[in-house]
Formats: C-alpha cells, structure tokens, sequence
C-alpha cells in the first residue's frame, strides 16, 4: 500500500493532468449524443414479444397511428366542425408517413342508390358541406349513430366528440425524428383550426407518446444532473467548509459520468428516459467515495499529521471499504443487466462501469491533488484517539444500554410493515407513465372519457382454411366472439372487423343486420365493398393474402398492465374451445409483457446481487457467522418501503423495481463501512465500547453526510413528470434513509446483544 501511495504522489501532476485531459477526449464524443424514444428500445433484438409484434406488422401493416380528437358541445354535425374535420383529413392525406387517414367525413358509408334500389353504392359519406341544410345535418347525424363501424369509434355515442385517424406507412413510428416530424406537422394542420373555431384538440397516438418520451428524458438529463451536481457541491461544502474539497468531489464525479457517457455514445447506444439519469447515478456514487476519503484524511491533519502522512492514512484506512463498496454498488446496478427490458439493462452496465471507475478515479485524483494543493488544516485535539468527541461517547453508551429495547421495536417495526409486501401489486400501463400533467396522458384520458377506449388489442383469429374467413359459421363465431368480449369486460369500448361490413352490405340488401348462410354471397359482399373503396383505404389490413386469417381490432379503456395480460388470456383461451384459434397481438400487449419482464427484473436482480454480495463478503472476511450482519441491513429498507407501498396501495411500476437492485448495492455500502472500522477496532483490543465510538468518528459521520448527498440527490427525481423516475426517487431516498438507520442504530445494537464484551465475533 506504501508503495502505491508513493506512486501516486510521485506522480501527482501527471495524474492530475492526464486524467481531464483523457476526459476531455472522450467527452468530444458527445457532440453525437442522442436520444431514443421508440417502442422498440423496450424490447432485445430477440425479443419473442417484439419477433410477434414485427410478424403481425409484415402481414397487416402498421398498426400505428396518430389521431387527433376534440369535442364540441353543439354537436359535430355541424357545418364549422364538419369542415374542419374535412380540411384536417385532407391535408392529413398529404402529410408524409401518413398512409391512410380515416374520419367521419371519408367514412365509407354503404348504402342502397336512391334511383336504383337494387344498386348498392359505396361512398365518401360528408360531401359538399356547404350545400347541406340543417336538416341534411340532423340525417346525417341519424344515420352516423346507426352506424355499428364509426360508433364509439370515429365518433360518441352522443356525437358531440369525434376522431380523425391518420395510419403510419410501415417502419413509420421506428424513427424518432419521424415522430417529431409527424408530431410538428400535425400541429401545423390543426393550428388554423384553432384560430377559426376554437375547438381544442387532442393528439395521441404512437408519434406522441414517443416524443414525451424523448422530451422528457432530455428535460430530466438537462435539469436534474447540473441540480445534483449544485445540491452536492453545497452539502459537502457544509460538511468540510472548504472549496477544495467541494471542487475535489465534484471533479471525480463529473469525470466519471463524462467517460461513462462517452463510451456509451462510442458503443453506438441512444439516451433514453432510464440512462439520460446516468450523471445523477454517478454523483451519487462518485460523491460518497470521495467524501470518505476526504472526511478521514481532515481527521488525520487535524491529528496533527503532515499532509503525505494523512494522504497514506486515509487511503490505507479506506481503501479496502472504498473497493468493497464499489464492487458491491456495481453488482447491484450490474445485476439489472439480466433484465429483459432493455433501457434497465444499459442502465444497469453503464452504471456498475461507473461505479468501479469513479473508485479508479477517487483513490488515483483526490490524494494527487491533496498531494499538489496541501490544504491549509488547523490541529485540532479533539480528534486523537483519545477524545473522540461527546457525540460518540453518548451513542455507544445509548446503544448498549437500550440494545434489547431498539432490536424489539426495529422487529415489531419489521413485522408490521413488512406484511404490506402480500398486499403490493406489481403493476404499471404506459399511459401511467407519465405525470397527469403531461399533455400525452390528459388527452389520452379525454379519449377515454368522451370517445372510445384508447389502447387496442388486435386479435388475429386463424380460420384454419384458406378462404375461411368468408365461411359463414366463422363469422357467426366472430359475432359470438364479439358479444362475450363486451358482456366479459367493461373495458371493452368498440370492436371491428370486416364480419362488420358483411353485416351492413346484408341489411342494405335484405333489411337483415345478419350474417348471411352462404359463402359465395358473403364472398361478393367482400368483392363489391373492396372494388368500391378509393385509393389507399382498402381491406388487405384486414386479412392475410390467403383469407385465413382475419384482423379483430378492439378499443379498450386503459387498464393495468396485469388487467391487460388477463383479458388477453381470456381472449385466447376463449377462442381455443372453438374450432378456430387466436393470437393477441399490438403495442398495448407489447407494454403489458414488458411490465411483466419488469417483475421478473425486481425479484430476479434483487436475489443476484444478495447472492454475489454475499459471495464476496464471505470471501473477503472469510467468517460465514458475518452474512446475516451485512444482508439483514439491506433487506430490511426494501422490504419496508415495498411494505409500505403494499399498506397504501401504491403500484410497484419500473421505477421500484430498477431501485431494488440499486438499493441493495448502494445501501451495503454504509454496512461495510461500518463493520470494516468495527473490525479494525475489535482487532486493536478495544472493548465494545470503544469501538463503536471509533466508528461513529471515522465512519459513522461520513455514513451520514454521505447519505445526505445520496438522498437529496435521488429526491431530485420528484420532480420527473416520468412517473417510473418519480418512483424511483421517492423508493431510494427512502430506502437509505431506512437504510443508515439500520446500520447506525439496529446494526449495533445487535452487535451489543450478541458480543461477550471481551472478543467479537467478528474477529
């Protein structure tokens, strides 16, 4: 260790140079940075919900879309709403990625020719708006209303809110800048909509979801990383009084995060709303290293040490917790990497590099600056051996004397809180994502409340013949598919396929809304309805090239994502007692199993990192009686904020299950701390008693301090309009606020119960 030090000293000004100088290499990448907010970042490239999703895509096209809603209280059937509904579908038309636009007024309306009964004609049903009299518009509102396609679809039940739909060419909604476009284009095209009626429209759909998504990690990279870094510099300058320290910590915390970005943007990766975040991690991680060693190399001057002396000491006395605390840190960020949800995944490498980096970085930079700068310390007394201050006398003795006292109520504490895991419920929707405050999510709950459902499943029923989605008793099952859907769940808002147009062809030409008994009539149905569609609206997104399988779109309300994953196995499973089969498939579904993957991350990568942390602690200090001292410290805090959140009935969502993991990792950090000085102690011969108070004074203070910086920063999440951030925030800071308490007051007072008073067992 002697040796080292000298190196470092020897070779403290190439050190302090070259390590910026690297960083400032590296950052120059940078300059490419970008953000990712498309669906497919959630999903690996072999991903069986994304392989799915991609084969229903090749067959029926893209189910994306971006829609436009509003509401006016005189009714839509009026002339001012039907020509903006007119100007908004035909300039949609002419929007690029904009494949096919649907709206009340191109709806293809089928009915019987006046003059010629016997002919069935198919057409635009809003022509010529200015010729229509009020009680053209009161016919054809009548007529909307009996329409079973557009109802609580295009338009409500009461007419008064309609939809304009404009469908995404293929590959469409895969581009970020794509969805910018789409998103700025539309707002021009309804811009002067606004200006001319007042109505207030409402955007949703893929392109809008996935600019929040973009727009919110770059408002969260932007703001919460130079707010940490400023919270930080102020507490630790509160801590040591001192710019230099201050400026020390920043400084490996900033090249860390720098380096760590860079080479993501080097591996090809994008920003997205989990790893924009990295700087606030890092600070985090980096902070506490760094003020660790500063906090016992002060000690060490105020002793009276010269400033070699005290950089020797510092780092000889925190180097093996310093290096235990971030392997331990790093495999718990690292044990993310086994989720399937990709953004979690990146997050959890790029982070676990930035926690052994920044030790890199904290045990090479700060005892080579201290060892340029030499900062001015006045000796203090106080701090020998001997007098280790009133505050760490008091709290050995209050530990001691009410050990039983503070492990009965830690225990009853436990207990209590902790049976609210049984009632915790892992589940999330990506609506819910996002803060009620954000526009995506009130114009999708408009939707809801005055139109239709807006997330949709698309069940794709296989006929199992070629053709046989014109079989009549194939469609009768449609329509018997159709009312158990409706009669089973509430959820359920509109539901369409082409068993719809059959229906209507055969009332226009019998007065019977039934499903014909013959095949070839049901065929010629089809035929007439597809030669008489224009341009760009026909039916091959209905069915599959062979007629075998046929395209079911459903309109639901939003549901969780446990909600969702149930009415889809109910789907499945109640296709599978007929003769036909089903698969449910679209993005709605694609989220849902995501936020399933997302349980399998919090219980998966929580056990890992306990497992590995354990391995190495066991390693380390070779004592097995030890592993209950360092795993019943970290399991405790989650277990009491998941408790918790069981007892309010709060969802556990990505956020709680990504601050799992990091909870273990970060939360252990305070344990080793502490048993590494206990250890030392017991080790030089001093009694219980003593020992606890040379840890409260050369680690016990810096667990605190540190703590702070560490839950100040993670509280800065709040503030997320990401709710999977806000969660997160709210989980961690309280977690190791639970978590220092633990090790400062529980730890020991176990330690107390179970010691002799003469030999620990630790030792």
């Amino acid at each position: 260790m002697q040796k080292f030090i000298n190196k470092i000293i020897q070779f403290r000004w190439f050190i302090a140079i070259i390590i910026p100088l690297i960083t400032i290499m590296m950052a120059s990448s940078l300059k490419n940075l970008e953000f990712e907010g498309s669906y497919r970042i959630w999903f690996g490239a072999e991903s069986k919900t994304l392989k799915e999703y991609d084969d229903f895509r090749a067959i029926f096209g893209n189910d994306d879309a971006v829609t436009i809603a509003f509401k006016s209280e005189d009714g839509i059937f009026t002339k001012e709403a039907l020509t903006s509904i007119e100007n908004i579908t035909k300039k949609l038309w002419e929007t690029e990625y904009i494949a096919r636009v649907d709206s009340i007024t191109n709806y293809q309306y089928v009915h019987a020719d006046e003059e010629y009964p016997d002919e069935i004609l198919v057409e635009d049903f809003i022509e010529d708006i200015d010729l229509y009299t009020d009680a053209d518009l009161a016919e054809k509102k009548r007529i909307a209303l009996s329409q079973d396609l557009i109802v609580n679809k295009l338009i409500s039940a009461d007419a008064t809110t309609t939809m304009i739909v404009g469908r995404m060419t293929p590959k469409a909604g895969d581009d970020p800048e794509v969805s910018f476009a789409l998103r700025d284009a539309v707002v021009k095209i309804i811009e002067p909509e606004i200006e001319k009626n007042g109505f207030e429209f409402h955007l949703n759909g893929g392109p809008i979801i996935n600019t929040a998504f973009i727009e919110i990690a770059q408002g969260d990279g932007g703001t919460f990383t130079p707010a940490v870094l400023i919270i930080a510099m102020i507490l630790i300058y509160g801590v040591f009084g001192r710019v230099s320290a201050t400026l020390l910590s920043i400084a490996v915390v900033v090249f860390t995060f720098l380096i760590v970005l860079s080479i993501q943007v080097m591996l090809g990766f994008k920003l997205n709303n989990f790893t924009a975040n990295i700087p606030v991690f890092v600070v985090a991680i980096g902070v506490a290293d760094a003020m660790h060693l500063l906090w016992i190399y002060f000690i060490a001057r105020k002793k009276g040490m010269e400033n070699y002396e005290a950089i020797y000491y510092s780092v000889h006395k925190n180097f093996l917790a310093l290096i235990l605390t971030s392997i331990t840190t790093a495999v718990g960020f690292a044990s993310l990497g086994i989720s399937a949800v990709v953004p979690i995944q990146t997050l959890g490498i790029a982070t676990a590099s930035a926690a052994l980096l920044a030790f890199v970085l904290t045990i090479l930079f700060v005892p080579a600056l201290l060892a340029i700068i030499n900062p001015k310390v006045k000796v203090d007394a106080t701090h020998s051996d001997k007098h280790r201050g009133k505050f760490s006398h008091r709290y050995a003795n209050f530990i001691m004397k009410y050990d039983k006292l503070i492990l009965s109520l830690s225990a009853l504490i436990f207990v209590v809180i902790g049976v609210g895991i049984f009632k915790a419920n892992v589940d999330s929707n990506v609506v819910k994502y996002f803060k009620e405050s954000v526009p995506f999510r009130a114009d999708t709950i408009f939707l809801q409340e005055n139109l239709t459902g807006p997330m949709s499943y698309e069940v794709i029923v296989d006929s199992k013949v070629a053709d046989g989605i014109k079989e009549p008793e194939f469609l009768k099952r449609v329509q018997n598919f159709y009312d158990a859907l409706y009669a089973k769940y509430p959820e359920a808002r509109h539901i369409s396929s082409l068993m719809d147009v059959v229906k209507t062809f055969n009332e226009v030409m019998t007065g019977s809304k039934t499903i014909p008994d013959d095949k070839n009539l049901i065929a010629q149905y089809l035929l007439l309805y597809s030669l008489s569609l224009p341009q760009g609206m026909e039916i091959n997104d209905r069915m599959d090239i062979d007629e075998r399988l046929l395209r079911v779109s459903t309109s639901m309300n939003m549901s969780d994502s446990s909600r969702d994953l149930e009415m889809t196995q109910w789907i499945e499973d109640w296709w599978k007692s007929t003769p036909y089969s089903a698969d449910v498939n679209g993005q709605t579904l694609m989220f849902a199993h995501m936020q399933h993957d997302v349980t399998d991350t919090l219980l998966e990568s929580i056990t890992l990192a306990i497992v590995i942390i354990s391995i190495i602690m066991l390693f380390i200090f070779r004592n097995w009686r030890m592993l209950p001292l360092f795993i019943a410290p970290n399991i405790l805090p989650i277990v009491l904020v998941v408790g918790v959140m069981g007892w309010l009935k709060i969802d556990i969502d990505m956020g709680v299950a990504v601050a799992g993991a990091i909870i273990i990792g970060v939360a252990v950090d305070d344990t080793i701390h502490f048993l590494v000085k206990y250890i030392e102690a017991r080790k030089r011969g001093e009694n219980l008693e003593d020992a606890m108070k040379y840890v409260m004074s050369y680690a016990g203070s810096a667990i605190i301090f540190t703590t702070m910086v560490l839950t100040t920063a993670f509280l800065v999440f709040i503030f997320s309009d990401f709710n999977p951030n806000y969660h997160f925030g709210i989980v961690t800071a309280s977690a190791l606020v639970i978590a220092v308490l633990v090790d400062l007051v529980a730890l020991p007072a176990l330690l107390s119960m179970i010691d002799n008073r003469k030999k620990s067992l630790l030792v």
